[in-house]
């Protein structure tokens, strides 16, 4: 079953008449609903506000990092384990091919289900697993691999035994480590890229967004409550924050907005990952006419305009 969001009614309502005259056989009617629920999609996607678009980010049906491995990656085989504490499910890293290209994917899973949940701690990474990542990452190195790395979670895991185990640690080092790769890599939050959880895995060349996906230091629901007191004030943060693709390209923090359809990726899976996979390939090639030295200069140059401000 489709879920739909509360401002997609119309699109459900018309899906279900489409539905109902499929049963009965009116092939007149579908023709005709179906012109109609083209030009509902459209006047309800085109004018999304912020919220809407944060809500599309955490949309349960929209493609997962597995989701995008298991389309893109050939030949793939998973990688396990930090080699010092355990193996942190909500991170997931595996080799394989994309287009021919060998690569290591690097990415944080949500899971689907309150069992897969459970066990990928709701995306939201343990010590251990960035630790994996960056011994992944640090092998990628080893062999001169691309690394693509898949953003989504709400955040690092918050609880006590992360902080006995070095949560900020391990974040922390994953920044200096990964900004210091000699390999080729390309970020891209597909969903939801919360605070230190999603930097820790977002140090890269290049920094892409799909178009409704969120990033941000913190959740909305946080921000409000610090800021007012009132976690309800979510929509308010939402809207001053500044966390969507759109507005996270205008202030240069990310290279790259990935085209997902206009409908969203959660209702055109296919489409969206067809358009991530293109965007690492094309970004690939051209940091293929780039020697190193000029690769990570540009990638040092980046990270530095972080927080870049004028005095007037």
């Amino acid at each position: 079953m489709a879920t739909y969001l509360d401002f997609e009614n119309g699109i459900k309502q018309i899906d279900e008449d489409i539905a109902n005259a499929k049963i009965k056989g009116d092939s007149h009617a579908v023709e005709i609903l179906e012109k109609n629920l083209s030009k509902e999609i459209s006047k309800t996607y085109k004018n999304l506000s912020e919220y809407q678009k944060l809500q599309l980010a955490r949309h349960p049906d929209r493609p997962y990092a597995l989701d995008y491995i298991r389309a893109l990656l050939t030949d793939k085989y998973e990688i396990h384990g930090d080699r010092n504490f355990a193996d942190d499910a909500s991170i997931i890293c595996y080799m394989g091919y994309i287009s021919g290209r060998k690569t290591v994917v690097i990415g944080e899973q949500k899971g689907r289900g309150t069992k897969n949940k459970i066990k990928r701690n709701f995306g939201m990474p343990h010590p251990e697993g960035y630790r994996k990542a960056l011994r992944v990452a640090k092998m990628a190195e080893k062999f001169d691999i691309p690394i693509l790395f898949l953003i989504d979670t709400p955040g690092a895991y918050p609880g006590i035994a992360a902080e006995e185990r070095g949560q900020s640690e391990a974040i922390a080092r994953n920044l200096l480590e990964l900004s210091q790769l000699s390999t080729k890599s390309v970020a891209v939050v597909i969903g939801e890229g919360g605070s230190g959880g999603a930097l820790a895995v977002g140090v890269a060349d290049r920094v892409a967004m799909m178009r409704y996906s969120v990033f941000s230091v913190i959740s909305p629901e946080g921000c409000a409550a610090i800021l007012w007191n009132d976690p309800t004030k979510q929509e308010n943060a939402t809207k001053a924050m500044k966390i969507t693709s759109d507005d996270l390209l205008g202030l240069k923090l990310i290279d790259a907005i990935i085209d997902e359809p206009l409908v969203g990726a959660h209702r055109d899976k296919e489409s969206a990952i067809k358009a991530l996979g293109a965007y690492y390939i094309q970004s690939l090639e051209e940091m293929d006419l780039l020697s190193q030295k000029e690769r990570l200069d540009k990638r040092y140059e980046r990270i530095l305009s972080h927080g870049a401000y004028e005095t007037r």
